[in-house]
Formats: C-alpha cells, structure tokens, sequence
C-alpha cells in the first residue's frame, strides 16, 4: 500500500506564506512521480502542482502558478510544496499522492496510485 502523510498546513492571513511536506511511508518516493491536489468544501478535488520522479518535469495549475513550488528531496523520501502569495480561495484540504514514473507527472486526481491521505488544512483568512 503507498501511503503518505501529508504536513504543515495552518491558518495565515492573505498574503502569507506556508510549506508544506509529502513523506512516504513504507515506500520509496524516488520511483514515482508525486503530485499535491486539494479540496476545499462542496467543490471537487483538483490539482494543484506536480512533480516528476526525475524533478525535472513540474506542472501548475493556472490558479497557483507563480505562487506556489514544488520540490522532492529524494534523500529525505520527501516532496515540498512551497505556498507564497496565499489567497482566502486557496484555502482546502491538501493531498499528496504518487502517480506514474519516468519525466512526466499529472495533474489528474484519477491517475494516482494507492489511496488518499488524511491531507493537511490550509486556512487563509483575514
């Protein structure tokens, strides 16, 4: 089973900056690609950013592009998502999940493996 755990949300004001970790459990992160995906309430999960196994492929979503990083450290079996710029529309539960190998990586919340996470809160409000 691909399991990871998802870490460092909170509550910011606009404007605000958050990071947030992806650790794998029980798997190496180094053979998939890793994408972050979210879901705020009554809307659908959708992604957010993605990342793939070599790192030399990334994806943004148009709504996060610019603000937002994503990163893997392979040595810690961890992939980051850097959030700059946050906006009260940002606000959702955060996801991370592994998807498919080799230089490309998805931004379909239908290609992961494995199952979802508890995923980590990010609340921006004034």
């Amino acid at each position: 089973q691909l399991q990871v755990v998802e870490s460092g949300g909170g509550s910011v004001q606009p404007g605000g900056s958050l990071r947030l970790s992806c650790a794998a459990s029980g798997f190496t992160l180094d053979y998939y690609a890793v994408g972050w995906f979210r879901q705020a309430p009554g809307k659908e999960r959708e992604g957010v950013s993605c990342i793939s196994m070599s790192g030399l492929t990334t994806n943004y979503a148009d709504s996060v592009r610019g603000r937002f990083t994503i990163s893997r450290d392979n040595a810690k079996n961890t992939v980051y998502l850097q959030m700059n710029s946050l906006k009260p529309e940002d606000t959702a539960v955060y996801y991370c999940a592994p998807g498919p190998g080799g230089n490309v990586c998805s931004l379909d919340p239908m290609g992961i493996f494995g199952s979802w996470g508890r995923g980590t809160q990010v609340t921006v409000s004034a």
